[in-house]
């Protein structure tokens, strides 16, 4: 039987919250299509007080933040980058081209091609996100993508000299210094200073996340990002502390990040949620985490095991940590979620940082259709298909029967000029 003992906002909130974000975004990008550059002033003056003569940095001003950042800080991004690149370039090789030869001399095959640009968004509101410049700049390096632009907004009136230093190892060729629905506007459309990409990729805040929502189409996306979201499911194995440090963890990335924990433990959940307040009490960031915890945090007893991936894979977590005495059972068995973290060993704050895979994943139940952002959502894997005379004679007699019987009499007689032709030619 499933019992939740704590229950977040109802849904018709968070729905009128979307509707008033949707409209300001519309509003924005229209303005900088019609206005271009001249909107993106404005809009950067106003929302990050950042108005520069151009937002895209020079080699000097890239050069200038490396001497503003530690060695160690250097070595730690190093570290990173490296265990991100790695397993990239493992997926990379995953991934391979085919031809083979499927009827005698026909010939059919894929490319996997990179697409030639990215923007890459790299979120520095509330925290600068170091992190994602890895993820993005990083991945579609190896991934093969010729140009590759990033951007993060101001911190404290000025470009984070960290994040800059991020996206330059990582490999980008253009930086900017740019935030907001302004700057994933200004690269799915272009401006008269920066050129439009291809796809877009990154996480973000609400307006950032329905500005790529609203330019899909135009461009590529990576996925539908919303609140950060994570879910714990624990059983009497570890204990109440363990359980509302990582609860919190991801709790304090916004006021609206959901986090739940999951349990067979009625005892557990108990404790957790005493242990939850505790710590709100203490964390530097008790206040955005305790007001997450509060409007969207939920704690759910199950019976079994079984009852635990049942509910799991109906909530489509972002994030799942698995503390339990047997977490390859989920595993094994669970379908819906961003990214698993098996083990008591292990946290979402490894993903979100260091440990190689990559930290952009699908929120609001997206993982029901779709993983996160991996080498593979920049390439286009592309069909091509060659075919011998004698071959064409075999396959256009089925095709021209075929187009027949749907109506296509156009195609019917591009299968036909093919067989008058080619009949003569190999009796």
């Amino acid at each position: 039987m499933i019992r939740h003992m704590k229950t977040g906002r109802p849904g018709k909130e968070v729905a009128t919250q979307d509707a008033m974000v949707r409209q300001t975004v519309e509003g924005i990008l229209d303005d900088i299509t019609r206005r271009g550059d001249a909107a993106l002033c404005e809009y950067s003056e106003k929302f990050d007080n950042w108005n520069p003569p151009s937002f895209r940095l020079t080699d000097e001003e890239i050069q200038s933040c490396y001497k503003e950042v530690s060695d160690r800080v250097k070595d730690d991004i190093g570290f990173a980058q490296t265990q991100i690149r790695n397993f990239a370039v493992h997926q990379r090789a995953a991934l391979r081209d085919v031809e083979v030869e499927t009827l005698p001399g026909v010939v059919l095959g894929h490319k996997n091609i990179p697409v030639n640009s990215v923007g890459c968004y790299v979120p520095g509101g509330r925290y600068p996100m170091v992190a994602s410049a890895h993820m993005s700049v990083v991945t579609a390096k190896v991934a093969g993508v010729e140009r590759i632009i990033a951007t993060a907004p101001p911190n404290r009136g000025k470009p984070h000299p960290a994040i800059v230093v991020a996206m330059d190892m990582g490999g980008a060729d253009e930086i900017y210094c740019l935030g907001g629905v302004q700057a994933v506007g200004a690269m799915a459309i272009g401006t008269e200073s920066i050129a439009p990409v291809d796809m877009l990729v990154g996480p973000g805040n609400a307006y950032v996340a329905e500005a790529k929502r609203q330019l899909f189409g135009r461009v590529g996306i990576d996925l539908f990002a919303g609140p950060t979201e994570t879910l714990v499911i624990a059983d009497e194995s570890v204990d109440a502390e363990l359980c509302a440090a990582d609860l919190l963890g991801q709790a304090e990335h916004g006021p609206s990040s959901p986090a739940i924990f999951l349990t067979t433990s009625e005892k557990l959940a108990e404790t957790t949620m005493v242990e939850v307040e505790r710590q709100l009490k203490i964390l530097p960031t008790g206040d955005i985490a305790g007001q997450a915890w509060y409007d969207y945090g939920q704690v759910i007893v199950c019976d079994t095991d079984a009852e635990m991936v049942q509910v799991a894979d109906d909530i489509a977590s972002e994030h799942v940590q698995v503390m339990t005495r047997n977490p390859d059972y989920f595993l094994q068995n669970m379908t819906n979620y961003g990214a698993l973290f098996l083990g008591a060993e292990t946290n979402v704050s490894y993903g979100d940082k260091v440990i190689g895979t990559n930290h952009t994943l699908p929120t609001k139940k997206a993982a029901r259709y779709t993983g996160g952002l991996w080498v593979g959502k920049f390439l286009k894997t592309c069909t091509y298909q060659k075919i011998s005379r004698e071959a064409s004679l075999q396959v256009g007699e089925y095709c021209s029967r075929l187009c027949e019987l749907e109506g296509f009499m156009g195609h019917k007689e591009q299968a036909d000029i093919r067989l008058r032709r080619y009949a003569g030619e190999t009796d």
